[in-house]
This record gives structure tokens, sequence and C-alpha cells, in this order.
């Protein structure tokens, strides 16, 4: 991530408000904010903006990417994994904790605004039947693929977020405090979890009910690390995005619904993959059956070349070293020449295709070797899940359009801030 470049990019946003007409502007949408319901609605048609977050981290080595979120008053920064696979905003919580782990900043002190346990965002989180056993608070607990877990109570407090256009606004937002957590197998130091899935409790939903934001989520990530993470819809031309339906009957999750597996621009007859797009995910995961046919197909193509399986390079479950140590993946291509595709049948007649070029595909591991980011899921405990990781989602922006129900993709420079769509609107 080129720090210096985000600094200076809100610098200059901050300058060029900074006139006297400016700040009067500023005032005026900061009134219309802290006014009625209706008047923040008008105020996001008038804006028409978005909310935009530098992005820290990497696929490898780090295995991870967060962003800053000011929470609290005074505001305080928190590093959070923002994660498109679940709803629930959390940060570990001095509650007293019982059982916290390693986090980069001390632990969040709660506010007393509890979230009853009969409110619709406690509801979310619960199945339907579920019982209220203390009615003024509502506890939760949430589970995740690799194992991990938090356990906490929802609490209400401010989030500190700046429009494109340079307004800042201060909603109260609701979200966990987790005074316990059990750490998973792909655990990061960081202080708690962005949830931007399609639940009522995911951060821009709560944005949207506001009237602050359309519900609309997107991120960017740089293969060379960093990137930007965005809500709204004022960041991308839709006409230049590749969309595809959100499934009706997989609601849990930013899922297109079942798909097909390519290789090489033909079909395999692998079918029906239950995919789901999800940025908490570093690899991409295929189930036993899919995983097996790819790497069966990757194998044929390369035998006759030289390269050799390393299987003492325990980076990831299958490498392989050349005649002398990779140094990119663009080194490794002249051998994985291949394009992997995914075919998503819920978008009408003509199939919509989510391409992984190798570089979506393959990492340099510190040893030097060429090894497969798509790893089987079911291993893994995701069942018959097919997951979209970080890795193939590299170098181009992605979307998830809640308004429209659509999920989109786009080739894009994720290096550099975008140029706004819609900077002013008057």
């Amino acid at each position: 991530m080129r720090k210096g470049q985000v600094n200076v990019f809100f610098l200059l946003l901050f300058l060029s408000l900074s006139s006297a007409s400016d700040q009067k502007w500023r005032k005026a949408m900061m009134s219309a904010y802290n006014g009625s319901s209706s008047s923040s609605s008008m105020m996001m048609n008038r804006v028409g903006s978005s909310i935009l977050f530098p992005i820290h981290g990497n696929v490898y080595p780090t295995g991870y990417y967060n962003v800053t979120i000011n929470i609290g008053h005074p505001p305080k920064p928190y590093f959070l994994d923002f994660d498109t696979g679940s709803d629930l905003t959390w940060l570990q919580c001095n509650a007293p904790c019982v059982h916290c782990i390693e986090a980069p900043h001390p632990l969040y002190q709660p506010s007393n605004d509890l979230v009853a346990c009969r409110h619709p965002l406690c509801a979310a989180l619960h199945p339907p039947d579920y019982k209220c056993e203390s009615p003024d608070q509502c506890d939760y607990e949430v589970e995740y693929a690799d194992g991990g877990s938090s356990l906490g109570v929802l609490v209400r407090d401010v989030f500190s977020l700046n429009y494109t256009n340079g307004v800042r606004l201060s909603p109260r937002l609701a979200l966990g405090c987790g005074y316990d957590q059990i750490p998973g197998t792909s655990y990061h130091p960081l202080d708690g979890i962005l949830g931007l899935g399609r639940g009522k409790s995911s951060i821009v939903s709560q944005l949207q009910s506001q009237g602050l934001v359309r519900n609309v989520v997107g991120h960017c990530l740089s293969g060379r690390g960093g990137g930007f993470l965005f809500f709204g819809d004022g960041l991308y031309d839709s006409s230049h995005v590749t969309w595809t339906s959100m499934s009706q009957e997989f609601t849990k999750y930013y899922s297109p619904g079942s798909a097909e597996l390519h290789f090489g621009g033909k079909a395999t007859g692998i079918k029906n993959l239950i995919v789901i797009f999800d940025s908490g995910s570093s690899y991409t995961y295929l189930n036993s059956q899919a995983y097996q046919a790819l790497t069966l197909l990757l194998k044929k193509e390369l035998s006759g070349r030289s390269l050799k399986e390393a299987p003492e390079d325990q980076t990831l479950p299958l490498c392989w070293k050349g005649r002398k140590p990779f140094r990119s993946v663009h080194d490794a291509k002249k051998y994985f020449k291949t394009s992997l595709a995914l075919a998503f049948a819920n978008s009408g007649r003509r199939k919509t295709q989510f391409e992984l070029h190798p570089e979506a595909y393959l990492i340099i591991s510190n040893k030097g070797n060429v090894c497969l980011g798509i790893l089987n899921g079911t291993q893994v405990g995701l069942q018959n899940l097919n997951v979209i990781g970080d890795i193939s989602m590299q170098d181009r922006m992605v979307v998830y359009d809640n308004e429209k129900q659509v999920i989109g993709w786009s080739p894009a420079n994720c290096d550099h801030l975008p140029r706004f769509k819609s900077a002013y609107y008057m």
C-alpha cells in the first residue's frame, strides 16, 4: 500500500473544502444530518456520495487485508478484518474480557447503550424461536468456518466516517462487544471483524436504514498489497462492470448460485458448484470433487515441463519448484498458461464467467516456489460450499449491490484510489 498517496489524497480533499463557501455548505449538510430521518435521507440523495477506506495487507505472506475504523467518543482507531462472508461487526471488548487474543490496540471500552433482546438487529442474529434470557440486552455468539468464534453483547456506539466529498458523519451503529474469543486456524492479530454481509446487522445495512448511504459494498484488492473498500454506489461506472444476479436460494451469503468449472476455455463437466464471494478468506476453495479434477488437469498440463512438485514446501498443499527460484507469478506464467473460470448459470441464457488467470490462483512462496492458491474446501469443513477468496479478487473491483441484488466485477488498478463518479452534488 502506498500510504503516502492515501495521506496526500485526504490532505488535498480537506484543503479543497476549506474555503468559506465550502465550510458554509458543509455546515448546512451536517445540520441536515443531525435533523430528522427524512432530512438524512434527503442528505444521502443530495450528496450522492460514498464512504471510502484505504486497505492494508496482502494475500501472502501477511495472509489478510484490513481497514482502520474509528469508533467511540472520543473516536479511537481499530484494525478490522473486513468480511463479506458475515454480518456482525465486533471488537474485542473489556466488559471485562474473559478470553481475548493478541490485538494491535487496547481493548474496546463498551458504551452503556445496550441493544435490547427484542430489537430487530438482535433478532437478525438469532433463529426465529430464540428466547430472551436478559430482555434488556442482546447476547450473541458468532462462529466462523475456521473454527474461530466471538461471544459477547450488542451495544451501540459512534462510528466516525467521512464521505468522499469531505462531509463527516458520526452515526450510532450496533456492534458486538466481544468478551470471549476463540482464535481460528486462520487467526490474525486484529481488533475485530467488520461484518459486511447481506443481513440487517451489517454496517452498510445499518447505514442504509438511517438514509446515509446506499446498500452497496465494494472492494479493490491490489496484488501488490493494499487497495480500498467503499460503501455506496458513487465510485464506479456500472456500465463497465460485469454483473450477475445474487441467488435467491442462498441468501445468507453473497452467492451467484451454482456454477460450472471451466479450464482452458472449455467446460470440465464439474457442475452445480455453490459459490460464494468471501473477502474474509485469503484463498479460494473448491469442494473435493472440483479440487481433485482441477489439480489433475493442472498436473497434466505441467507434465513434460521443467517443474517438479515440492512437498517439502508446506506454504500451501501443492507447490512446484523450477530450475531456479521464482521471483514473481509473472515468472511462473510461462508454465501456467491456462486460465480457469467459474460460469454462473443464473444470468439468463448467457452464462456470466468469473475468470481466474494465473495471478488469481498462484502465489510465490518465500522459498521461491510457485504454489496453488486454490485449496480443498471439504477438508477444512466447508462441506459443499465453494469460496472465491481474496487471491482471486485481486486487481479487480468487486461490487455487492444489495439494492439491485447483483454482484459485479471489473478489472481495476487497485493501487490508486478511484476517481469519484460524483464528487459534488449541490
